[in-house]
């Protein structure tokens, strides 16, 4: 790997000659700008305002604008004699848990390579007392034109850097909250734990990037003259209006996609969902109250629908139970009364017969 930055860490009287090489790589894709019309690419020119021509990249500069619009020109070798002890230096300035930094202040990540055989035993020395402190270094460094905050930590066998924010340069998230008052029971509470244990744990290296895989099927079938994939169907949603059954009707989800046996819901009894609320304004006086008896009359609330639902239920059960019931009664009437006159006749031959 390439190195960015070459320089040294100070360790209290301990130099460690470093390299530094940046430790990610972005893989997003790129486009161009194209004119519409007929693919011609679109780009920009550096032109100088005063001459009014395109200038090259060898005489370009650096300036400082100020407020009153004046220009103050700052070069390279202004930049190389800034009075600052961390110009090429990775100062170490504390040492502390991991913990104390917000992941908030975090930006890109450097390895620090040993430059040179010289560098290994401190740079090793420093490596070790990392680990076996289990802390991590607060030092200051300078990059591209400016003083930085960085977090050194060990990964593997290799120092790694993170440029840190500073902290005046982290927002306050007022405002940011919910401004209402809201109450979470404990059930809530206890669906939301269950749901992250059915959920559990991932490895980090089996994730990818899902997008891009998408954008490259897409640009390889354009390029070969083919229709693009369809998207795929989105999946159905909509106001979550009750937060109970969204839980676990998400746990029930969860727990199916690992393979887990899940207790259905009862047939005939769907989950409980919220009805989204209708509200009304009360009206005033003796009219306006029996209008409104009126018009409410007709509409049980929530509640009682659920109820006289469960009696209808009930009674139809109870009014089939009794219909089977008849009917099997039915049968047996007619079986006997069948049975009872066909030995009705022949208890009257009988008894002609005698007679005669």
């Amino acid at each position: 790997m390439r190195s960015i930055w070459n320089g040294a860490i100070s360790f209290g009287l301990v130099s460690i000659p470093i390299k530094l090489v940046n430790a990610t790589e972005s893989h997003t894709i790129s486009f161009r700008q194209i004119h519409t019309e007929d693919g011609g690419r679109i780009r920009y020119r550096k032109v100088c305002e005063l001459e009014d021509r395109e200038v090259t990249q060898a005489e370009i500069g650096k300036a400082y604008e100020d407020a009153d619009g004046s220009i103050v020109p700052i070069t390279d070798e202004d930049l190389a004699h800034l009075p600052l002890p961390t110009a090429k230096t990775i100062d170490i300035v504390a040492f502390v848990p991991a913990d104390r930094i917000d992941p908030l202040q975090m930006e890109n990540a450097y390895y620090l390579a040993a430059s040179g055989a010289p560098a290994a035993k401190p740079y090793t020395l420093l490596r070790e007392a990392l680990k076996r402190s289990q802390k991590v270094a607060i030092a200051k460094f300078a990059l591209r034109g400016r003083e930085r905050l960085g977090m050194l930590r060990v990964v593997d066998d290799v120092i790694a850097m993170h440029g840190l924010l500073w902290p005046d340069e982290i927002r306050a998230p007022q405002g940011v909250a919910p401004d209402v008052d809201v109450t979470v029971r404990d059930k809530e509470l206890d669906l939301a734990d269950a749901l992250m244990d059915t959920l559990g744990e991932v490895d980090i290296q089996d994730l990818h990037d899902e997008y891009r895989e998408a954008l490259e099927e897409v640009i390889a079938a354009k390029a070969a003259g083919e229709a693009p994939p369809e998207a795929p169907e989105p999946a159905p949603g909509g106001k979550v209006l009750d937060l109970m059954a969204a839980l676990e009707k998400s746990v029930r989800a969860a727990k199916r996609s690992r393979g887990e046996e899940v207790e259905e819901e009862a047939a005939g009894e769907p989950a409980e969902e919220a009805e989204e609320a209708e509200v009304r304004h009360l009206p005033r006086g003796k009219r306006a109250g029996a209008a409104a008896k009126r018009a409410t009359a007709g509409k049980p609330a929530p509640a009682a629908k659920k109820t006289a639902a469960k009696k209808t239920a009930a009674a139809a059960k109870k009014s089939t139970s009794k219909a089977a019931q008849s009917s099997r009664s039915g049968k047996k009437t007619a079986s006997t009364a069948k049975s009872t006159a066909k030995k009705t006749p022949a208890k009257k031959t009988a008894s002609r017969k005698r007679t005669a």
